[in-house]
């Protein structure tokens, strides 16, 4: 996979396509790698649902390229396969794939479908980590009109995605990105929506005798800040998801669900072909207060759609 410099360094700044990154291989510092509206705080754990009322989600990343050539067209694909929720990262015409939020969810609800969440960046990386556009908006450069077009949308959660190697290098770079999460939940909660955050595996690295994650879990108001765990990269950093919601419970309300291949590089690989038991942890849903899930596979080894549909068909019965 490029690594990350190398990739926007190609792309350039107009090649918005993944730019929001929502995972990653290997380490995560060094490659390239994302309830109802109103439903209230992050923390809510009665409102969760049993994994098998719950419908199956598809992180759009996983579909990033074709969801690049024809939007409308991917989706029927997606929904013709089963899935019913959706969250968005960003692509080459920017947030919400060019159209306006009310727009494009209406087109996906049209399908069956409904847009949980949506991916945006910190916004305080390095210009050759991720040569931006002035304009194009992130959490430090336009929160509210994120938070707006969320509102606009329908959507559950604002999530970010991904922080680059530049900005998770100390702990106080993580306070100071502690700050801003707890303000975007803050600017979220006062619109009627919730806020998140999704990891990789460098947060688990210790810094400064600490584990990162660790922190975070400790300084973001849980009533503001509800945290997406990505299955795979918890996993494959060495933690048990099921001991984090024993640890933490409440403090997961959406999940990637990705799984990792038997080899000794670990990588991606389609839900259910993998070495990831997810019964077991999805029979703890309810005590992670586990709201939404995402399916997601950061590359595939042929057609994406293809491996998104064996995705489908191994969760559903992994979930029967």
């Amino acid at each position: 996979m490029l690594n990350r410099r190398k990739f926007f360094k190609t792309t350039g700044a107009l090649a918005l396509g993944s730019l929001l990154l929502p995972a990653c291989s290997g380490n995560a510092s060094n490659q390239s790698e994302a309830t109802d509206k109103n439903a209230g705080a992050n923390s809510a754990v009665s409102a969760t649902k049993t994994p098998n009322d719950l419908s199956v989600g598809l992180q759009l990343y996983t579909i990033r390229d074709l969801m690049d050539q024809d939007v409308r067209g991917t989706l029927q694909k997606v929904a013709a396969l089963g899935y019913k929720d959706l969250e968005s990262a960003a692509g080459k015409t920017g947030h919400y794939y060019g159209m306006k939020p009310k727009e494009f969810t209406a087109m996906a609800e049209d399908m069956g479908m409904k847009l949980r969440s949506s991916h945006v960046l910190p916004g305080t990386q390095l210009p050759e980590e991720a040569p931006l556009p002035p304009d194009f908006l992130t959490l430090t450069n336009g929160l509210q009109q994120l938070v707006d077009m969320a509102a606009e949308s329908g959507q559950d959660y604002l999530t970010c995605a991904y922080m680059f190697p530049s900005e998770h290098k100390t702990l106080d770079q993580y306070r100071h990105m502690i700050e801003l999460f707890n303000r975007a939940g803050e600017a979220c909660k006062k619109a009627g929506l919730n806020f998140a955050y999704h990891n990789h595996d460098f947060e688990f690295e210790t810094i400064e005798g600490q584990r990162p994650y660790d922190l975070m879990l400790a300084q973001t108001d849980k009533d503001l800040v509800g945290m997406e765990l990505d299955l795979y990269w918890a996993t494959k950093s060495g933690n048990d998801p099921v001991a984090m919601f024993e640890k933490h419970p409440g403090r997961f309300p959406m999940w990637h669900v990705k799984d990792m291949d038997n080899t000794d590089k670990k990588f991606f690989t389609e839900v259910g072909n993998g070495t990831i038991d997810f019964k077991r942890i999805f029979d703890k849903a309810e005590l992670a207060g586990m709201k939404y899930y995402f399916v997601e596979q950061d590359q595939t080894p042929g057609n994406p759609m293809d491996s998104i549909a064996t995705s489908y068909k191994n969760l559903a019965k992994v979930l029967s």
